[in-house]
Order: structure tokens, then C-alpha cells, then sequence
């Protein structure tokens, strides 16, 4: 478990002051000061304590000082402290790697944002995601989903549902319907340059619609989740989700230029499979990790929110299931005959 220190601003005293005392030593800090900056008519309390309470005592200060002004509340991760803090006695039940809500919000936000250096990425992993997939080219396609930027507008999405947030709900999915796009187009024009190589099982194999590939997105999806609310998302993660959304992508705009109809409908089967894998794994992690907002008329805008984005992707994943049976179904009868 980690140790943080937590500066409250405060102006003045009085009967703010007092409470926010009683807060703070509620929530069980392992040291607290009290200081008065030059300011006369101010006040400094810096709290020690582990990450763990951190997220109750930010959701109480809030809700004492909302509407007041003039206060500010920042936390700082520390690294070390002497001498040693001795193991609480109830670890297993405090021990917590959680990042606060607010911590999270600004660090999926900032990733889910749609602005032109995304476009690139996007643009230059889609390259070289077409290039290794004509040219059955397993490093290349590797290389593409390590450069692809997909992580950001899928958690931005996710988390947005999750907190009610309307303006992240917003941003993930311009986010991942311009990434989605860009794919598109781009593979869509290199195809009408590039000759086809339908003997490439890195290009055949996203035209193949099966159930493993739902594993494989669930999987992503809650790991890349998991990973964020624990602030140790990484580029590995980051590989997860791309590979579910950014081969399949490319491969749709490669047999539509093509021209080949059935199997880039098969791909794009697949592709809107994964996404919705993807965010109904995320949901999922968000709520077992108890990510929800802090008053109880935005808790109940989440839950709306979470519950029209889990049936929404449920229903989707319901049909798009009973579609893979049926091509399953048709491509053994047209073996049999």
C-alpha cells in the first residue's frame, strides 16, 4: 500500500476549519499538521496517511466545502518515509492500489482525447497493420498493435458510463469512431494499390468469426480496466485492446477494396464483436471496483448509464452470437454438399 500526504487549504477558521479537522482525523491519518501560510486568513492542514482512506477523505472534504470557496485540496504520491511506518493491523482488509476517482478521471480523460496526434498514430499503425497483414507478416502486425493508440477511447468510454459522465462518454466515442474510421479509410485506399493475397493467414484469419475471439476481448477489456484503476496501465495492456479492434479494422477496408463483400462483412463481424467485448469487460471492472461517482443523484445517473451500456453491449453480444452460429451453421452445410 502506498503513502500519500494530502494538503488542505482552507481560508480562515471558524466552523469549516473544525470540521475538516474532525474529517481528517476520521479517516485515520498517520500524521496531520496544522500550519498558517503568510496569509493570515488562511490555513494549511497536511495529512500523512496511506492510499487506501484517501478516496473517503477527498469524498467528505468535497462535500463539506463544495460550496464554499477559496479552498483547495491537492494529493502527493511520497516514496519514502523515515522512520519506517510499521504494517497496519488489518492490511489484508485496508491494503488498497486503487487511485482515487478524480486521479483516474483525469488520467482516462487525457487519453481518450481526439486530437491530431491520435489521427496519426492511428494512421501509421493502420499502415503498417495492412502492409503485415497482406504480406502475412506476424512482426508487422505485432508492430502495429504496439503503436496503436485504442486504449485511451475505449476506457474513456467506459468510464464515462461508469460515472455518468457525459462529456467522457462523449469524448471515447468520437475517440474510437475516428480511430475506427481512420482504419477504415486508410486500409480501404492502400488495398486499391496494394495486390491481394488471399493465402495470408494473417488477413484470412480476421475474416474468422469465432466464439474464441470473444474470450480474448473480454479478457482485454477487463485487464485493461483492471489496469487503469490500479494506475499501471501499460503498453502491454495497451496491445490487448488494439489487438481486438485495430487488425480487424484494417482487414475490413482491405476486402472492401477488394471487393470482397462476404468477408469483410465477416471482418467487421468480428470487429464490432470485439468492441463490444471490450466495453461491456470494462463496465464490468469499473463496477466491481466500486468506480462511481460521489453524490447519490449522480450514483443514480451512473447506474442508468451503466445499465443502458451493459444491455445495449449484451443484446449486441446475444445477436452477434447467434450470427457466428449461423455462419458456423452455413459453412458446414456448404462443406456437406
Amino acid at each position: 500500500m502506498g503513502i500519500c500526504r494530502v494538503d488542505i487549504h482552507l481560508p480562515g477558521g471558524g466552523e469549516t476549519f473544525d470540521i475538516a479537522i474532525r474529517i481528517v482525523k476520521a479517516a485515520d491519518p498517520i500524521d496531520y499538521l496544522v500550519l498558517q501560510p503568510e496569509q493570515t486568513d488562511r490555513r494549511l492542514i497536511q495529512v500523512i496517511m496511506r492510499d487506501g482512506p484517501v478516496q473517503a477523505l477527498l469524498d467528505n472534504l468535497q462535500s463539506l466545502l463544495e460550496d464554499r470557496s477559496g479552498w483547495r485540496v491537492t494529493v502527493v504520491q511520497i516514496g519514502v518515509t523515515l522512520p519506517k511506518l510499521p504494517s497496519p493491523k488489518n492490511e489484508k482488509k485496508k491494503a488498497s492500489s486503487q487511485h482515487t476517482r478524480e486521479a483516474l478521471y483525469i488520467q482516462v480523460s487525457s487519453n481518450a482525447k481526439p486530437n491530431w496526434d491520435y489521427v496519426l498514430m492511428v494512421f501509421l499503425s493502420t499502415i503498417v497493420a495492412a502492409v503485415g497483414l497482406v504480406s502475412d507478416g506476424v512482426a508487422a502486425v505485432i508492430g502495429a498493435m504496439v503503436i496503436a493508440p485504442l486504449l485511451g477511447p475505449i476506457m474513456g468510454l467506459a468510464m464515462g458510463a461508469a460515472l455518468g459522465e457525459v462529456a467522457l462518454l462523449r469524448k471515447g466515442v468520437l475517440s474510437l469512431v475516428m480511430g475506427i474510421g481512420v482504419a477504415l479509410g486508410v486500409s480501404f485506399l492502400l488495398a486499391l494499390v496494394m495486390p491481394a493475397n488471399f493465402e495470408s493467414r494473417e488477413l484470412m484469419s480476421r475474416a474468422e468469426v469465432r466464439l474464441d475471439g470473444l474470450a480474448l476481448a473480454m479478457a482485454a477489456g477487463g485487464a485493461a480496466a483492471l489496469s487503469v484503476t490500479r494506475g499501471t496501465a501499460s503498453a502491454l495492456v495497451g496491445v490487448m485492446v488494439a489487438a481486438a479492434l485495430l487488425p480487424p479494422a484494417a482487414a475490413v477496408g482491405l476486402f472492401a477494396g477488394y471487393g470482397e463483400g462476404e468477408l469483410a462483412l465477416r471482418a467487421a463481424l468480428l470487429l464490432s464483436l470485439n468492441v463490444a467485448s471490450l466495453i461491456l469487460s470494462a463496465l464490468i471492472v469499473f463496477r466491481l471496483r466500486r468506480i462511481r461517482p460521489r453524490k447519490w443523484i449522480e450514483q443514480k445517473h451512473a447506474d442508468r448509464a451503466i445499465w443502458i451500456n451493459a444491455i445495449l453491449s449484451g443484446v449486441f453480444l446475444i445477436v452477434a452470437v447467434a450470427l457466428i452460429l449461423m455462419l458456423d451453421l452455413g459453412s458446414t452445410v456448404q462443406l456437406r454438399s
